[in-house]
């Protein structure tokens, strides 16, 4: 650099959204972005850059369930749930999804998800001590992709190629994900499950769900928010946060995403979504549990989620906590 050359600038660091402390002691910090819309949509607060696009990550399941329905594909009740799912892989997941593979004349070898084990822990212990091995059915978007290569069967679709970025589905998929957010899709990249993966903000994260709870019944955006909400078991599974969101707060809409995203829409259009920047799920639940404060969520969900302690020599010593 010479001497006249300016510095380049430095973005500031995303504010604090929670704090770890362990002892009375402060031993970190997790850093991010947040936005809360107002019932009738407008921005009601904002943290951090919460228009810079983020990768939604599972937190699209709904906008591709969506694009499934409108591809032609009839779902309903727990078959559309798991469609939109990030599934516990409990064996009610994995019973649902080997049928909905065979309705279709499929079998879990036509799934492309890369083998797992259950996503919860529970449930991974149980598969393991019943000496199972790593399965592409097990992982956690297997639900999706079965249904996926079923709307492929039935419009004659090529099944080899359904996560291709340029395969018919994928492109209505990122259509449906841009009329939902009402913004463009700013990249195109591939998530953690091989599926293709479109960014946009957290605000147009917010808007999209906050347009699936608000849609016209009968829509394919209201009939999966429908499915979700009635059917939240197959959403997530008998131990995650959207599970006892949806179940104890009636008509909301909530799914969680990886590397820390979240976005939920109350039944009358208030609604939040917000990403922890560097990705730690542990505070993923002291950071919602302060939003849906904020948002005017009054329910004994709300302590339950954000509950994070803290264990020294197995007991208590300190908490992960909201900081806004």
């Amino acid at each position: 650099m010479t001497s006249t050359d300016a510095p380049a600038a430095i973005a500031p660091a995303p504010p604090v959204l929670a704090e770890v402390v362990r002892s009375g002691f402060t031993e970190g910090h997790h850093r991010g972005s947040l936005v809360l819309l107002a019932a009738d949509g407008s921005v009601e607060r904002t943290l951090g850059d919460h228009d810079a696009p983020v990768f939604p990550r599972s937190s699209n399941k709904p906008m591709q369930a969506a694009a499934i329905l409108r591809a032609g594909l009839e779902l309903s009740g727990e078959r559309l749930a798991l469609a939109a799912a990030s599934h516990s892989g409990e064996p009610f997941h994995l019973e649902l999804v080997a049928k909905m593979l065979a309705e279709h004349g499929l079998s879990a070898a036509d799934l492309r998800t890369p083998p797992d084990l259950p996503l919860d822990p529970v449930a991974a212990e149980a598969y393991l001590a019943a000496g199972n091995v790593r399965e592409r059915i097990t992982m956690n978007c297997s639900g999706k992709h079965a249904a996926m290569l079923a709307v492929c069967v039935r419009n004659g679709w090529d099944t080899a190629s359904y996560l291709d970025p340029a395969h018919p589905l994928q492109l209505l998929v990122g259509q449906v994900v841009a009329e939902a957010a009402g913004e463009p899709v700013a990249a195109v990249g591939t998530d953690g499950c091989g599926a293709p993966l479109m960014a946009i903000g957290l605000t147009g994260l917010a808007r999209a769900f906050r347009s699936f709870v608000l849609a016209e019944p009968g829509s394919a955006e209201r009939r999966v928010a429908d499915a979700m909400r009635a059917h939240p078991e197959y959403v997530a599974g008998t131990r995650r946060p959207d599970t006892w969101l949806m179940t104890e707060v009636p008509g909301t809409l909530s799914k969680m995403g990886a590397e820390a995203v979240q976005a939920v829409a109350l039944a009358d259009g208030r609604a939040l979504a917000f990403k922890i920047d560097d990705g730690s799920v542990r505070a993923l639940g002291p950071v919602l549990a302060r939003a849906l404060e904020l948002l005017g969520v009054d329910a004994p969900v709300v302590s339950r989620i954000g509950r994070a302690p803290l264990l020294g020599g197995a007991v208590e010593v300190g908490e992960i906590r909201a900081t806004f």
